[in-house]
């Protein structure tokens, strides 16, 4: 086997767990170096504690290491968005054509950990309560202390940065070479709350609520209450809570974070905006004054390498909104190609990270334009006439044209088509089935064997497909 260079990874998280355990599969020697304790002996504090929606990219990642089965173990499967109205009537839009396309929701936690113990068993190590001072890039040095600011220095061989989106090692990259760091605010904040697992809460109100077993609401789906210019979310945890998201502007006319400042306004607020979901959140008052406001922003750089030496991959080189699910999906898919890349060529690190920022950098630009996009969508569209029109008449087509048509979404949740790709395929798709509802008052007027005529004439079939 050719010689393999020793690395080491800045954060421990969900991408630089799972990138340390594959790394060490193909014979390399990492050490990982995370800022937080432990998490399988001091418990999971995590930064944003969303739940996470699994998709087949990410599941893709998991199974090139083995892990797929045991996540699966841990996850809720969501067949499609449950979408509550204003008038206390909800309705599932499904995500795929069946059961074969869904998503899961999984624990951040429990998946960091289950990360963690998979990497050490491949040989990893871990140093845990390590924060990263400085880098000196020239001497491949990096300078570190610990919670009681005892610091150490330490050799690193190749340097690659998983640490998040407030990545240190972006940081210092940045301070030593410009990398073009650009971040956009999305100007919307949000809290999490909970509805607790049904044994906690009225019978009748559960079975009002359409909920299940240990759930309080339909265990397999997830829920949204779309109100215009902000939304709440709910998913599933396997034990049978759900963890709910409230999205608001963070500043503005009423409603906003700013103008909801004490759980009695917050309160006030959800009784008339979301009265079907208030009863459901015994501990409203609580988780509203003792959770904190979460920030949302997209981030951009130019450059995601210092030539051979350093490298930043997930959320610390293009952290996005999380209003897609692809965040943690996108970092994993980044970790698939840049292992492949390094097993190739483990002694040319400056080419392998000039490629791996060739290839994943247009995809990431993508999501994060989808992901911004799709904030709208869920908020509003799902609600939207105009909205529902397209999406029937694309589910129609779909069936009717499949080697033609797909939906934008499925593009990007069930296969392993490049985000890029799914991005410019979704946009042009979308002007056609534009062009088609503006000569007919309604779906059910649409000739679709014209339309689908029209769509085979215009776009170059799709590319071969298959996910699982």
């Amino acid at each position: 086997m050719t010689q393999r260079p020793s690395l080491t990874l800045i954060g421990g998280g969900l991408v630089g767990a799972l990138l340390a355990r594959q790394l060490a599969q193909h014979g390399f020697a990492v050490e990982v170096f995370e800022k937080r304790p432990d998490p399988r002996r001091g418990g999971f504090l995590g930064g944003r504690s969303i739940n996470l929606a699994l998709a087949e990219r990410g599941l893709q990642a998991l199974r090139t290491t083995g892990l797929a089965d045991e996540v699966l173990k841990r996850a809720v499967m969501m067949r499609g968005r449950m979408v509550h109205a204003t008038n206390g009537t909800s309705g599932l839009q499904r995500y795929g054509v069946d059961d074969s396309e869904v998503i899961w929701s999984v624990s951040r936690g429990a998946l960091n950990m289950l990360l963690l113990d998979a990497a050490e068993a491949s040989g990893v190590r871990f140093h845990f309560g390590q924060s990263l001072l400085d880098a000196d890039f020239d001497r491949r040095r990096i300078r570190l202390a610990d919670e009681d600011g005892m610091q150490r220095e330490h050799d690193t061989g190749l340097l690659i940065g998983a640490d998040g989106a407030g990545s240190a090692l972006r940081a210092a990259m940045n301070a030593y070479a410009p990398l073009g760091e650009r971040t956009e605010p999305l100007g919307h904040g949000y809290k999490e709350l909970e509805i607790p697992a049904a044994d906690n809460l009225p019978p009748a109100l559960v079975q009002q609520s359409g909920g299940e077993g240990r759930f309080a609401l339909e265990p397999h789906a997830l829920h949204i209450w779309p109100r215009g210019g902000y939304m709440c979310i709910a998913l599933p945890n396997a034990e049978g809570s759900f963890t709910v998201t409230l999205f608001l502007p963070a500043q503005g006319a009423h409603p906003s974070f700013a103008t909801l400042r004490d759980a009695a306004a917050a309160r006030a607020f959800f009784a008339a905006d979301f009265p079907d979901l208030l009863p459901l959140l015994p501990r409203f008052d609580a988780d509203y004054a003792e959770h904190p406001v979460g920030t949302l922003s997209t981030l951009y750089l130019d450059r995601w390498h210092l030539d051979g030496r350093a490298l930043l991959v997930g959320d610390a080189a293009h952290a996005i909104v999380p209003f897609h699910g692809q965040g943690m999906n996108c970092g994993f898919e980044d970790t698939v190609t840049l292992v492949e890349l390094l097993a190739a060529s483990p002694n040319d690190s400056a080419g392998v990270f000039a490629e791996f920022q060739r290839i994943r950098q247009p995809n990431a630009n993508a999501i994060a334009a989808m992901a911004l996009e799709n904030y709208v969508e869920m908020r509003d569209s799902v609600a939207d006439p105009h909205y529902l029109a397209k999406r029937a008449l694309g589910a129609q087509l779909a069936e009717r044209i499949p080697g033609h048509y797909m939906a934008r979404y499925r593009l990007v949740t069930f296969t392993h088509l490049p985000y890029a790709y799914a991005l410019e395929r979704g946009r042009a798709q979308d002007a056609l089935l534009e062009e088609l509802l503006r000569g007919a008052p309604d779906v059910e007027a649409v000739d679709l064997d014209a339309a689908a005529a029209m769509l085979q004439a215009r776009l170059s079939p799709l590319p071969v497909l298959r996910h699982g």
